[in-house]
């Protein structure tokens, strides 16, 4: 578990304990979701958004994705770099040759 990980397992017990699993991931979707609402407004689709409230937001989706991904024991930088390689290699012709 990584740093920032250890920082909000210590904050969540201090709280009480993690939530059951899909009680996490209904709240990771409403974050996604106001994430979303966020975007739309910075875009100009819905109203008018801001920089420090799309960073609020990403914020709050990193913290319940921590949550998730502490439950389970996953390290989410390993969980990065791995997904990092993974797209590197298979898509690494991609954008060379668009119509594949």
């Amino acid at each position: 578990m990584n740093e920032h990980q250890q920082r909000v397992d210590k904050l969540v017990k201090e709280f009480g304990g993690y939530w059951k699993p899909f009680e996490m991931l209904a709240a990771l979707v409403e974050e996604i979701g106001e994430l979303s609402d966020e975007l739309l407004k910075l875009e100009g689709v819905k109203g008018a958004g801001s920089q420090k409230k799309l960073r609020e937001e990403l914020g709050d989706v990193m913290f319940a994705l921590s949550c998730i991904a502490n439950y389970y024991r996953v390290d989410l930088l390993e969980a990065l770099e791995e997904s990092i390689r993974k797209y590197g290699e298979r898509d690494a012709e991609r954008w060379k040759n668009p119509e594949k």
